[in-house]
């Protein structure tokens, strides 16, 4: 789904969606990650734009690598506006991507978890 097409759903949705995520504001979605970074080299490089809580980088279960993705959790939003104006800065040899994080909704991954089983 498309960045755009997210944001235009959250606000088509029932207001206490919309309190949810916007809730979520000191929490950053870091994507574009080298397989290499990990969760110290990424807190190194968010935390000059404000305190950081936690730095998540998503690995797969099974192997343990990186997914190439994480989160970066501020203590305020402010920070995580700052942080997020350095969208398509260089880490680690790749240009990341960071946008607001938000949180999917159980109904979208059941409709994922059916869908598999009607194939």
């Amino acid at each position: 789904m498309h960045a755009l097409t997210r944001v235009y759903s959250a606000f088509k949705s029932p207001p206490h969606r919309w309190l949810t995520w916007r809730q979520s504001c000191s929490q950053l979605f870091v994507g574009g990650l080298s397989y290499d970074t990990n969760e110290s080299v990424l807190k190194g490089a968010f935390e000059e734009y404000g305190e950081v809580i936690e730095v998540k980088v998503i690995c797969d279960r099974v192997s343990g690598k990186s997914r190439g993705y994480g989160f970066v959790h501020y203590s305020s939003e402010t920070a995580a506006g700052k942080a997020l104006k350095v969208d398509g800065r260089l880490l680690d040899g790749r240009n990341i991507r960071i946008h607001y994080a938000y949180r999917r909704g159980r109904q979208g991954s059941q409709g994922k978890a059916n869908s598999k089983n009607e194939k």
